[in-house]
């Protein structure tokens, strides 16, 4: 059965024939006709997920692993608004969602009717393509037909080729519920928008051949865009520096994966600072999660800054000479031998292999806290995971471990936010069908709560929440610690813990306080799959931002 209204009779078929499949969708009444129609075609995969928050970082973590469109679809009113974080990460992530969203009449906005808001263009500065379908009531309104044919294609294809959100606003009156046994009227597919290429310009090759000190950083790189030969032939030169970020994926004996472990100890010296400033940076990939070396780079006149890739391109460091809209692979494989000698590479590779024979000192004396789970996690994590990162402390020391290559690394840095990280993380595990591990913060854990509330959690899906009773990365940052506004409106202490909300969805839960319940609650954490589980980690709040920038100390 298919609905018996003919503007989303045009959407279902053009999805069909666009093999998306993948359709979310939160429960209301005026999105029925397209709830009905997509429900009762076995071609796509439905998933109903009441909380549209939730639903709209479920829908990204499977567009994050599929590299493919995504769909939501809600009613009207308010419960679009609440896609709009999903959006927003969506647009910054570039990766494709499409959003469904059902509404009243334009007549009928404004007036005092229940459930209607201005939808229209409710997502103008975050989206790439937005449109509003026109109503069709018979098979004589050919140029709505026509139009709205249009309309559809162009946001398809721009989501595809644009790599980012798009929304269609669909308007429906009354009867919602009709069906028929078959479409009244056809759609077809138009053109395909094309990836805009381009050359690498002869300026980039006349600084890269004269510059001594090269920088190049990946940063995130989902699905990676490097072979390890790849970064083998790139590091073959002496001048090239790579830096990595978590993000990218990407695992080399020959480049520095903790940036900040090489930077912190001589931020404050001039002369070795200095020495580290490059004639020209290169990156590839997204955001970049360190802040040190995005203020490293803009405190320096670095002369030039070239981005690589046909995703967006931005001026980070405020010196943004040309974004080169090619593959990473084609631009590496374009690049000459080495033309001039320099020892750039050698020197702080070396600098950053003596800090990393000096870390196991400073780990062995340091107590229960933030870094020693990390450390215990990042020896002890399994093979051939996905592992899905909380925003906030936890990407920042994950940061600080070289990690598992056999591992496939994401976290939503796009906007950075600790909302929808549960929800990302729960859509990556059923779009991969690859065991999922989150880690993530108490905070994130427990604003994205109703994560849980998924009846689509596969049952070897994990979840590693590190508990340090508040935001334990604003300990951190600069200010006085110990006056009572700090507790409440920035770090927001609290003593919640997550065995209710286990048991309440059906998660297994273990908790632990010390070093020495880690090793026994962790083997039956990991081998235990006949249920999703959360291991939660207690860790003391007063400790953990002295270990931390204690640890920078030690390695000056």
């Amino acid at each position: 059965m298919i609905t018996s209204v003919l503007h989303a009779q045009q959407i279902i078929q053009l999805f069909k024939k666009r093999e998306i499949k993948n359709i979310i969708i939160s429960p209301g009444s005026r999105n029925a006709p397209l709830t009905i129609s997509f429900t009762q075609d076995p071609f796509f995969k439905c998933y109903s997920i009441v909380d549209e928050r939730c639903a709209g970082h479920f829908a990204l973590g499977i567009a994050q692993q599929l590299q493919e469109p995504a769909v939501l679809v809600c009613t009207s009113g308010s419960a679009l608004l609440n896609y709009y974080p999903a959006v927003a990460e969506s647009y910054y992530s570039e990766i494709p969602l499409i959003l469904l969203s059902a509404d009243r009449p334009p007549h009928k906005i404004d007036i005092g009717d229940g459930q209607t808001i201005r939808q229209k263009h409710v997502f103008a500065n975050h989206i790439l393509c937005d449109t509003q379908l026109e109503m069709i009531f018979n098979i004589d309104q050919k140029e709505y037909l026509i139009t709205n044919e249009r309309e559809l294609n162009k946001a398809i294809n721009t989501a595809i080729s644009k790599h980012g959100p798009v929304h269609v606003n669909v308007p429906f009156e009354e009867p919602l519920y009709n069906s028929v046994e078959k479409p009244s009227i056809e759609v077809k597919v138009m053109d395909v928008l094309k990836d805009e290429t381009t050359e690498i310009p002869a300026e980039f090759y006349e600084h890269w051949n004269a510059s001594k000190r090269k920088l190049i950083i990946l940063s995130t790189l989902n699905p990676p865009v490097f072979e390890k030969e790849d970064i083998d032939r790139l590091t073959a030169d002496g001048s090239v520096l790579v830096m990595s970020e978590v993000s990218s994926n990407i695992v080399h004996d020959n480049i520095v994966w903790g940036i900040d472990t090489l930077i912190a100890p001589i931020e404050f010296d001039d002369n070795q600072i200095a020495a580290l400033q490059p004639d020209m940076v290169v990156t590839i990939g997204g955001m970049i999660v360190s802040k040190k070396i995005k203020q490293y780079l803009r405190r320096f006149e670095t002369k030039i800054h070239y981005h690589i890739g046909k995703r967006r391109a931005y001026d980070t460091f405020f010196k943004l000479a040309a974004h080169i809209k090619i593959t990473p692979r084609k631009w590496l494989h374009s690049l000459p031998a080495q033309t001039v000698p320099s020892n750039y590479q050698h020197q702080w590779l070396n600098h950053f292999k003596n800090y990393l024979e000096k870390r196991p000192k400073y780990f062995d004396k340091i107590g229960w806290s933030d870094m020693k789970v990390f450390e215990l996690l990042f020896q002890q994590l399994p093979d051939d995971i996905v592992l899905q990162l909380g925003n906030s402390s936890t990407i920042r020391y994950a940061q600080l471990f070289k990690m598992n290559a056999s591992h496939r690394i994401f976290s939503n840095r796009g906007t950075s936010g600790i909302d929808g990280c549960t929800s990302t993380a729960i859509g990556a595990a059923v779009g991969s069908g690859w065991p999922t591990i989150l880690i993530t913060g108490d905070l994130s854990f427990f604003y994205d709560s109703n994560a849980l509330w998924n009846n689509y959690i596969p049952k070897n899906f994990k979840i590693i929440l590190i508990n340090n009773s508040g935001g334990g990365i604003f300990r951190i940052l600069p200010g006085e610690k110990q006056e009572d506004y700090f507790k409440t409106y920035f770090e927001t202490t609290h003593d919640m813990d997550a065995s209710h909300l286990c048991a309440m969805h059906g998660f297994g839960y273990s908790r632990i306080d010390d070093e020495f319940a880690f090793a026994k609650a962790y083997k039956h954490f990991i081998t235990t799959n006949n249920q999703p589980q959360l291991l939660e980690i207690q860790t003391p709040r007063e400790v953990n931002d002295k270990i931390l920038l204690e640890y920078f100390k030690f390695l000056r």
